[in-house]
């Protein structure tokens, strides 16, 4: 973790951060208005999830992210832009939707890029797996939306297998849906273009 992400996350984090608890996130409270929230799963080093919210200022954004250096660097983002419309956990992605998101209160959950392990003994890792995409779905309100994103062909069938299996949601396209505008072209897939792979996005409606 580099200085300026360590003192980020020592400084911003009673501002913006979330701790993890058994309890459901009061997000009228957390982000101080009422409005749409995201679920933002896996962001990174804060690009992405920093672009969105800057030009969604009208929806709060919940940002999950396990790695220390991302959260401190996040942070920064948030403050370096004034982002009053994101908040951030530290904390793993199962677990903060099992105890702190209620059922039927999300306007869309996204998940970019995940480590898609890709040798088939570690696929039982991944993090979009049928179980998860059902808590996931309980937790989007009716006409909400899961997006997720995948740079490796295998995951992306495995990922849309998952959600069409999943009675809660409908798919928006046949298989997989153009690239929206709304989600900014990242460095995973630009990493992944220069390797040669195709990029897959998954925009499913919450029924």
């Amino acid at each position: 973790m580099s200085p300026a992400q360590s003192n980020a996350l020592a400084q911003l984090w009673p501002r913006y951060g979330i701790d993890h608890a058994p309890a459901i996130i009061d997000f009228e409270r957390a982000f101080g208005r009422r409005a749409p929230v995201v679920l933002e799963i896996g962001c990174g080093m804060g690009e992405t999830t920093a672009a969105i919210a800057d030009a969604r200022r009208d929806t709060d954004f919940l940002g999950v992210e396990v790695h220390g250096p991302g959260v401190g660097a996040l942070l920064a983002r948030i403050e370096a832009m004034g982002l009053s419309n994101v908040r951030v956990v530290r904390h793993d992605a199962v677990e903060v939707v099992a105890d702190m998101i209620a059922r039927d209160t999300l306007a869309g959950v996204h998940v970019f890029f995940p480590d898609p392990w890709p040798k088939k003994r570690h696929h039982k890792r991944r993090l979009l797996q049928p179980a998860f995409v059902k808590e996931l779905a309980a937790r989007i309100g009716p006409g909400g939306y899961l997006h997720a994103a995948t740079d490796w062909e295998e995951y992306a069938q495995a990922m849309l297998a998952a959600f069409e299996a999943e009675p809660l949601l409908r798919n928006t396209v046949t298989a997989f849906a153009p690239r929206p505008v709304t989600r900014p072209l990242t460095k995973f897939e630009s990493r992944g273009q220069r390797l040669g792979h195709a990029v897959f996005d998954l925009v499913f409606e919450r029924r």
